[in-house]
């Protein structure tokens, strides 16, 4: 019996109670979710990892709230699918939400566009009234931190490096004002389709400072890559969308944004290849190189 019969199980059950017909199993991503293409317009996105990090629904129902105010004013990301209830559903241990199809096509995304949709949905959060947590993300890297102690990974000094980091980066974006925001805007999370640039995976949304999300979009470009025609791009589309992003609070972000991924490394990458090893070092170094400067 295969590891993926229980949750493709779920998703299929879960579907038919609503009428919902599937007449395929297509595998879209297999991680610590479990995305499946069902039929021509249906996909499930099933918890696999029941035993990570972040337990129970609640913060699958965060998302969907947040997905279904930003697809109701028309923003650009892929919606909930209409045929079953936004959830999220609970089956055979499972949690699982269901999303609309679309037709990803050829090509990277125009950088400009990238930022005005990043803006637009912006613009649109500002609008959600649901409970949310300020700098969400960084405080969860930081509990991170503690459960997995951090010393094997990054050895003690960049573990206390990681905790610096983290701590200072809250501290100085508590005090500047915040609004709801993707929380993880990477290139994983949106999509160049047949409909334009469209954004996905809402469950990292917590409130801040914009500067977060435009320093998650353009942080390997502009520190792994080298690449600031790609990172101006989407700075001067966000910019000309009618956002504003000052640079000084982009630095503080693009130092937060490095701690945290490096944070999670022994969460998302437990037994990581030589490539993600070379990223994990290249962003310690970074964040060396920062705090020198600032010292």
């Amino acid at each position: 019996m295969s590891r993926l019969d229980e949750p493709i199980l779920a998703a299929t059950e879960t579907a038919a109670m609503y009428g919902v017909e599937t007449d395929r199993c297509e595998i879209l991503q297999d991680g610590n979710t479990l995305v499946l293409r069902m039929s021509e317009s249906l996909v499930a996105r099933v918890v696999t990892d029941r035993d990570g990090p972040r337990q129970g629904g609640g913060w699958f129902a965060r998302e969907n709230a947040v997905a279904e105010h930003l697809a109701r004013a028309g923003a650009p990301v892929i919606p909930l699918h209409p045929g079953l209830p936004p959830g999220p559903h609970e089956r055979r241990g499972y949690t699982m939400s269901f999303w609309q199809f679309v037709q990803v096509v050829e090509g990277c995304p125009d950088p400009a566009e990238v930022g005005r949709t990043l803006r637009r949905c912006h613009e649109v959060l500002r609008g959600f009234g649901g409970p949310l947590e300020p700098l969400a993300i960084l405080r969860e890297s930081l509990g991170v931190l503690e459960r997995t102690g951090g010393e094997g990974a990054f050895g003690e000094d960049g573990a206390a490096l990681l905790r610096r980091t983290l701590e200072n980066s809250l501290e100085k974006l508590s005090a500047v004002p915040g609004q709801p925001l993707h929380g993880d805007a990477h290139f994983g999370n949106l999509m160049q389709t047949a409909e334009g640039v469209l954004w996905t995976d809402w469950e990292d949304t917590f409130t801040g400072p914009v500067e977060w999300d435009v320093a998650s979009i353009i942080w390997n470009a502009r520190i792994l890559d080298g690449d600031e025609e790609t990172a101006g791009g989407i700075v001067s589309g966000y910019e000309r969308a009618g956002g504003r992003v000052d640079e000084g609070v982009l630095r503080v972000c693009l130092a937060a944004r490095a701690a945290v991924m490096s944070a999670w490394y022994p969460v998302l990458y437990p037994e990581p290849d030589e490539e993600r090893r070379m990223k994990l070092r290249r962003r310690l170094e970074w964040l060396r190189s920062v705090e020198v400067e600032e010292a």
